[in-house]
């Protein structure tokens, strides 16, 4: 007795049907796979949109900071030389007003005193000595804020 080794279940219209089913499996799975990575795609394109915009604002403000800079750099330079020119004038009205203190002490002593601006050359007008003119008073510091 031969054994028939074909049974129902390894059939052709079964076999074909299966291989029908993993085929149509197969091609929804493509598909969706097809789908996910379009849509993952699209994604990163969406972002890369994104970071350009961001990057040229960032390069924008980038650029109006370092003009900012330069021009604090500039305001910053007059200002040291406004600062170094007024502390100079300072001195000297500082070193004018020691000597005309020391005059007038030694005026009022009696003698001389020592002080070049005694000379006729830093003699207002009429011969009359600095301090009567008003430099002790604040005129010098209002011609200061002129700068």
């Amino acid at each position: 007795m031969a054994t028939s080794s074909v049974t129902s279940s390894d059939s052709p219209p079964v076999m074909d049907q299966r291989k029908r089913k993993r085929m149509q499996s197969n091609r929804e799975s493509a598909r969706r796979s097809r789908m996910r990575k379009q849509k993952h795609l699209d994604d990163l394109m969406a972002l890369a949109a994104q970071l350009r915009k961001e990057n040229a604002m960032i390069r924008s403000s980038i650029g109006a900071t370092a003009e900012r800079c330069v021009s604090v750099e500039a305001e910053n330079s007059v200002l040291a030389a406004q600062m170094m020119e007024l502390t100079h004038r300072l001195g000297s009205l500082n070193e004018i007003l020691s000597c005309i203190g020391s005059v007038s002490a030694a005026a009022a002593v009696g003698g001389g005193g020592g002080c070049m601006f005694q000379s006729e050359e830093f003699q207002v007008g009429d011969g009359a000595p600095w301090n009567s003119v008003g430099l002790s008073h604040h005129p010098i510091m209002a011609e200061m804020f002129d700068y």
